[in-house]
């Protein structure tokens, strides 16, 4: 295995020797006595809770190649950036539900770049779950690891990295579990994948954190700093607001820009089905079709009660499916980046008419914003009510002044990622208490389950927590082994704000 340094693992948790901390997992999943035994990612339980999900047997074998490329974004830019088969997004990934997934990453990033592959979202078996130091050792460059487990509920995923700020690359791409008793009634599907993009434009993700983890207390003491990427003036009512911390000079849709869109063409009428994915950094988007309204029907996968609205705000690491029937035209789809006044475009043709301008603003965008707060979960979708067993409360905690995200006033220890583990039971209610003490929203998530909002709140695994406000959250421990929750923002999450959710053996 490759030498991995203590910064560029630190939102997958890595301890400084991998194989030590793995050790130490699947012995007591921390590093001292008194710590309780937990759950082993490749524990008897894991394997039971797999073999419990009874899949279908059929079985998806797709290759995944990491490698360095160079990616047209449309009008004439070309990015250096890193990619899985030289394109952003990857190619999306559809599966029945219940079938089993086999995926083969092979690293070709250059040396000395670990990988890993983290599937959002989806309630998979725990040594499946991407996150290295926690349920895998990386995957070094020149080597391959392969990924199996069962696609358990339909929905709207995605994959990426969960190393370093590889997220701010171009490593991700959609994945659609089908429904074999797909509920909608709907003509056509268009993805619509968001991103806010600086790679191999305006420097690397690694140059971006290293400028935005000095603080703003630390700008002014450090002689030819320039702040080339810290945002200073990005505000945003629907977030409470400061809106983000990095400035980019571009925002996509599906891999290109405004200027330059993809065209999604259909006939007028026909009613289609946006799956909508954040795969963001550091950026929530509006979202709006021009002369259109779009009916939530999902959330993070799961089925909400149908709800209409004019845009929707979606967070870094949620999906939104909508639906919209077409009317005749030209029609701007529209990303406004919110708080920072600039936007992503791609463009729905039906009929004659010209192309919207790149900055189009279409009237929708300041009409009804739909957010999860505004859902409900669909009756088939609601938790069973029951008291919570155990209740762990989060503070969001830390400020730009020192950039020391963290979640109860503690960084995330990536040298030992079990030190101070929530612990839950296999069977338990669980409610989470996020206590948002900073000024800034989060978007929190939490791997290999769902949570509901409230009582009969949307089910959703990435939450948006406003600043200064409490958001509760229930889910039941029903996937055994030991689970990531963090800061959607790849930034916040890189500069500790992290916990984990451990299952006690």
């Amino acid at each position: 295995m490759n030498t991995i340094n203590r910064r560029t693992v630190l939102l997958g948790g890595l301890a400084a020797a991998a194989t030590g901390v793995l050790a130490g997992c699947s012995k007591s999943g921390g590093s001292t006595p008194s710590t309780p035994s937990l759950v082993a990612p490749t524990g008897a339980e894991v394997a039971r809770a797999e073999d419990a999900r009874k899949g279908t047997g059929r079985e998806h074998k797709v290759a995944l190649t990491a490698v360095p490329a160079t990616i047209g974004l449309g009008a004439g830019l070309l990015a250096a950036t890193w990619a899985f088969d030289r394109r952003t997004p990857g190619t999306p990934i559809r599966i029945p539900a219940g079938d089993t997934l086999v995926a083969t990453l092979s690293n070709r990033l250059p040396t000395g770049s670990a990988t890993s592959i983290h599937w959002h979202g989806v309630a998979l078996r725990n040594d499946m779950d991407g996150v290295p130091g926690v349920t895998q050792k990386p995957t070094a460059s020149g080597d391959s690891l392969t990924y199996r487990f069962v696609a358990p509920d339909p929905g709207t995923y995605f994959f990426h990295p969960h190393v370093g700020v590889q997220l701010d690359r171009g490593l991700y791409a959609p994945l659609i579990v089908e429904d074999p008793k797909e509920p909608l009634s709907y003509d056509d599907e268009f993805m619509v994948v968001l991103d806010d993009w600086v790679d191999g434009l305006n420097g690397t993700p690694d140059d971006v954190f290293a400028e935005v983890k000095q603080g703003m207390g630390g700008m002014g003491s450090m002689p030819g700093m320039s702040m080339r990427y810290l945002l200073m003036d990005a505000e945003s009512e629907l977030l409470g607001g400061d809106a983000g911390d990095v400035k980019y000079p571009y925002h996509l849709i599906n891999g290109r820009v405004a200027a330059d869109p993809e065209v999604y063409t259909a006939k007028p009428g026909t009613r289609v089905r946006l799956r909508i994915i954040n795969a963001g950094s550091d950026t929530a988007y509006r979202v709006a079709l021009g002369g259109h309204k779009l009916t939530i029907t999902h959330t993070d996968g799961y089925p909400v009660e149908h709800k209409q609205f004019d845009a929707l705000l979606i967070g870094m690491g949620e999906r939104y499916d909508v639906l919209v029937t077409l009317a005749d035209g030209v029609f701007p789809l529209v990303a406004l980046a919110e708080g920072k006044n600039q936007t992503g475009m791609a463009m729905v043709r039906t009929g004659a008419g010209t192309r919207p301008p790149a900055a189009a603003r279409p009237a929708e965008l300041s009409g009804s914003i739909g957010m999860a707060s505004q859902l409900e979960a669909a009756e088939e979708a609601r938790l069973k009510q029951a008291e919570p067993d155990v209740t762990h409360q989060l503070k969001l905690t830390g400020g730009m002044d020192e950039y020391d995200w963290s979640v109860n006033g503690k960084r995330f220890d990536m040298e030992d990622p079990a030190a101070t583990p929530l612990l839950i039971r296999a069977g338990q209610r669980v409610r989470l208490e996020f206590v948002n003490d900073t000024d800034m929203w989060h978007p929190m998530h939490l791997h290999g389950h769902t949570y509901q909002l409230g009582d009969a709140g949307p089910r959703k695994d990435t939450a948006i927590v406003l600043p200064r406000k409490t958001l509760s959250v229930i889910f039941d421990a029903d996937n055994p082994g030991q689970w990531l929750l963090h800061c959607h923002n790849a930034y916040h999450g890189e500069a500790g704000m992290m916990a984990l959710v451990a299952y006690q053996a």
